[in-house]
């Protein structure tokens, strides 16, 4: 599934690179994990989940947050790269059709939600490895949007139980897959990520 190299800008003046997929189902905005940890939108989740999202009519927009790879800036601490994921948003929604829907793993869940928070262009949001051990989640209570949360019962960054109290505090539609056997990594276990995804999506 072909992908076109692209660049965007955000409010505060930075130019981002992005690999864009135009399919025909709505657009997805894929958020890879933390910067200082490695992440780059070359994750094996967020490639597994972009080559899952293509291959099913998905237009996709995965990009390097800030400071990563190609993308100008510095890292923001997960502040400035909210004004990432606006810009994100802003460009993928110029240029395809159809609603749009925000997947984030890990960091890019925590910066994602805060990024679409009041925008009305996305339809659903999707958490992957919420990292609760780093991050407050509770923004999440106030979401009428359909959400989908995924998580490994091994991750120590999203401890289950926590996981499941947060979950139960939320407002309908909501959708909750703890998968056996995976960690907060989910190597050898990314087919199984993007099945959760695909399935959430296609029943909106």
């Amino acid at each position: 599934m072909t992908e076109v190299r692209v660049s965007f800008s955000t409010e505060d003046g930075l130019t981002l690179e992005g690999l864009l997929h135009r399919g025909e189902a709505g657009g997805v905005i894929l958020c890879h994990p933390h910067p200082l940890y490695g992440g780059t939108m070359f994750n094996n989740v967020v490639d597994a989940l972009q080559g899952s999202l293509a291959g099913t009519g998905f237009s996709t927009l995965r990009f390097n947050f800030r400071g990563v790879g190609g993308s100008k800036g510095e890292y923001g601490d997960g502040a400035l790269e909210v004004e990432d994921i606006r810009g994100a948003a802003a460009f993928i929604a110029q240029e395809v059709d159809g609603p749009l829907y925000l997947a984030g793993y890990s960091f890019g869940a925590y910066v994602g939600l805060s990024g679409v928070a009041s925008d009305d262009r996305v339809k659903a949001l999707i958490c992957i490895s919420p990292p609760l051990a780093m991050y407050n989640f509770t923004a999440l209570r106030d979401e009428g949007r359909p959400k989908l949360i995924v998580a490994g019962e091994r991750d120590f960054i999203c401890p289950v139980t926590e996981l499941e109290a947060l979950f139960l505090s939320l407002s309908q539609p909501k959708v909750l897959h703890i998968c056996p056997g995976a960690d907060h990594f989910w190597w050898g276990s990314e087919d199984r990520v993007a099945d959760y995804v695909i399935d959430f999506l296609q029943g909106l």
